[in-house]
């Protein structure tokens, strides 16, 4: 849970959603799946498959199909949504990866002494 409301938090919350709606789509979405892999799409409902089809854009669910045979001839089909475990262990490193980064170019400016910056703004200032 802890993985996926970070992930969310790198995608969805970088477009601004807030993170008690994150932490409320991240239950929403985990009761769906507990501890499987997959879900069935019968079990949803049209509000449920347009959330999990906005889920499946940001790169946490994918779809499959199975064709089964049933006695009477007929083709049934069966379709799935997939959580995207990979993907949502690499978007919810993103976020501390891309921080650990600024942090790394922030401290050059840490190693600069005093002076060095006191000369700078005496520049700016005539």
């Amino acid at each position: 849970m802890k993985d996926v409301i970070s992930a969310l938090k790198n995608t969805l919350g970088k477009k601004g959603m807030s993170d008690a709606d994150i932490e409320k789509l991240a239950e929403y979405m985990m009761s769906f799946f507990g501890f499987e892999g997959e879900v069935i799409d019968n079990r949803l409902t049209s509000e449920d498959r347009d959330v999990f089809y906005m889920l499946e854009e940001e790169g946490f669910l994918t779809t499959t199909q199975e064709e089964v045979h049933l006695k009477k001839g007929k083709l049934w089909r069966i379709h799935y949504w997939i959580l995207k475990k990979d993907q949502i262990i690499r978007l919810e490193h993103q976020g501390s990866s891309e921080l650990k980064g600024a942090d790394e170019m922030s401290a050059v400016y840490d190693q600069m002494g005093d002076d060095v910056w006191k000369d700078h703004h005496d520049k700016d200032v005539k």
